[in-house]
């Protein structure tokens, strides 16, 4: 106890001297990179004519990805003016079923690209130009650049209705500022929306976690991660109880953080870490590339998080993998802890308004042997990372390619009645691999309504699989449960509203209802009086909507013919006929 309290005072020591005059000069120095960057602070307005408020902002961890912008809150409600935030042209539209649903992307003179996410439609003339580019392909999935004549527009003009198209769980609006020639996300909060997203609260700390790094370390007399209390100290600051360990250790976090004018939780800006007094692992949410925002399955301990839905932090890497936004040293942040030897560790927290939260964590060396053990090993396989890994069983042969992962770790696998076990999903896996399954006694004429399917979760979903001879074989980046399946039962589709025979010059659109019970639906086509007509296809509500203002419809008599198709080939057929007045 005696050589704690020493500790202690050592450490105050520490930070009220030497320790806070070259605190500064490694702050400044540690981010001065991300200083370089002079952004614009006026030169974008809001997307929106309501005060901004977030549901998500920039650098948020979300599933497999980090968020690259802002989620402007919409009321809750879909249909408000969104505007151009600056003059420039649009120079993509995507729509697509999922993802960010309806999307249009304005390139600006100043060298940025303004994204504008989950939309319900374009407006105007930029709307007839969507439809028309839809009509042309004959398809509700597009994806067109323009050129730079097209359609220019001019700030604070509207350009399209908010909604909540896509991969959204709400009726928000997804707004986002990219390098136009490099393609790579930049946060918002740079080009001045830190004015009117004012933050005055610091980041909230929920838990820390002490992780023991190799076979012989051991924490707290654990081999496994655990949880360390923390106290609330009068200057807002918190102290950890005392880390008694052995061999390598590192440190995780799940934190959050709430500004001013949200009222929800978002992510943070910025972690960094120290060791003695010298800065050790961090990173900080200012700008990414696409390619890289799937490792945010390596930023966070995957498995936990996949097991119990909490995201905890890794303040080091055991294997480095390449994230721009983290800067560490030779360590990656992993603690070696000496012999009786005391060491100080300082995690800091901030927001993009520079309010910090600070953990102090006392470390010490302790050769008390572990009352906890590591999880036992219960299986032969063996992934080796950096190798090329063949397993096979029975009818079942997975390869996984050299670096398809970034840890090494013992695989649970086996076949039983059919399913292939692919351990579980609770590695991240950052490159495909492949599933083959050989299958020589269903009849030919039964295999093309085949496919392997993912069961785990108790869902099945459909992955594209290449047929060869007796061979099935997927791609797929995901631990889990896999079968091959046979799809022989067509899709579903309902018609919202008894149309049949009747006139129905009161509605404005025709709404149907679509699902498929196994495979999936891959298409679906409508035809008006022989003319292929524009079926708009929401996967989250499974709807399917065709709208009168598209000009197609006739005078009078009507007939309607849909075809369903899932993603094995089998399909319905929903024809009828119904009469319409077009007249006031």
């Amino acid at each position: 106890m005696n050589l704690y309290c020493k500790f202690l005072r050592t450490f105050n020591y520490l930070s009220q001297n030497n320790f806070m005059r070259n605190f500064c000069f490694i702050f400044l120095f540690s981010f001065s990179i991300f200083g370089q960057v002079q952004y614009p602070k006026d030169y974008f307005r809001s997307p929106l004519d309501i005060p901004m408020q977030l549901s998500g902002n920039f650098g948020e961890l979300r599933f497999n990805h980090i968020h690259s912008g802002f989620d402007c809150k919409t009321q809750q409600k879909e249909g408000l003016k969104v505007y151009a935030a600056a003059d420039g042209y649009i120079s993509r539209i995507k729509i697509s079923e999922g993802g960010y649903g309806k999307a249009i992307y304005i390139s600006h003179p100043n060298g940025y690209t303004t994204v504008y996410g989950h939309l319900q439609s374009g407006y105007g003339e930029i709307e007839k130009y969507i439809k028309s580019a839809q009509y042309k392909v004959k398809s509700y999935e597009i994806d067109i650049a323009l050129n730079p004549n097209d359609v220019v527009v001019t700030k604070g003009d509207i350009i399209a209705v908010s909604g909540n198209t896509g991969g959204s769980d709400g009726p928000h609006l997804h707004f986002e500022i990219r390098d136009t020639q490099s393609e790579k996300i930049i946060n918002p909060m740079y080009f001045g929306f830190d004015a009117v997203i004012t933050d005055s609260k610091r980041p909230i700390i929920n838990s820390l976690w002490v992780y023991p790094l190799n076979g012989n370390s051991i924490v707290n007399e654990s081999k496994r991660p655990i949880s360390v209390n923390l106290s609330l100290q009068d200057d807002g600051s918190y102290l950890a109880e005392k880390i008694s360990a052995t061999g390598t250790i590192g440190f995780g976090i799940t934190t959050s953080d709430y500004d001013d004018v949200s009222w929800n939780a978002n992510g943070i800006f910025r972690v960094q870490t120290y060791l003695n007094g010298k800065t050790d692992f961090g990173y900080q949410f200012d700008t990414f590339a696409f390619d890289e925002t799937r490792l945010v399955n390596m930023l966070i301990d995957y498995g936990r998080y996949k097991k119990q839905g909490q995201r905890v932090q890794k303040l080091f890497m055991k294997n480095p993998y390449p994230l721009s936004i983290i800067k560490s040293g030779s360590n990656n942040g992993i603690i070696t802890v000496p012999g009786n030897v005391f060491q100080s560790y300082r995690i800091e927290i901030a927001d993009f308004s520079e309010n910090i939260t600070k953990i102090f964590i006392p470390i010490q060396y302790s050769p008390l042997p572990a009352n906890v053990s590591e999880v036992p090993i219960t299986s032969k396989y063996f992934v080796k990372a950096k190798n090329e890994n063949i397993f096979s069983l029975e009818n079942v042969t997975v390869n996984f390619p050299a670096n398809t992962f970034y840890d090494d770790f013992y695989m649970d696998f086996g076949v039983k009645k059919g399913t292939v076990k692919l351990h579980e999903d609770i590695v991240p896996a950052f490159s495909n691999f492949s599933i083959t399954f050989e299958d020589s006694i269903t009849p030919q004429e039964d295999r093309e309504k085949m496919f392997i399917g993912l069961t785990s979760e108790k869902r099945i979903s459909y992955y594209n699989t290449k047929r060869y001879k007796n061979s099935f074989t997927i791609y797929t980046k995901y631990l889990g449960e896999y079968k091959l399946l046979k799809d022989g039962v067509p899709p579903r589709i309902k018609s919202d509203k008894h149309i049949g025979g009747k006139w129905i010059s009161d509605i404005d659109e025709l709404k149907f209802t679509i699902s498929d019970a196994l495979s999936g639906i891959k298409s679906y086509d409508g035809y008006l009086n022989g003319k292929w007509i524009l079926l708009e296809y929401e996967p989250k509500t499974k709807k399917l909507i065709h709208r009168f203002s598209d000009g197609i419809v006739a005078e009078g008599k009507n007939d309607l013919k849909i075809v369903i198709t899932d993603n094995v080939g089998n399909s319905t057929i929903f024809e009828t006929h119904f009469f319409r007045s077009q007249k006031p």
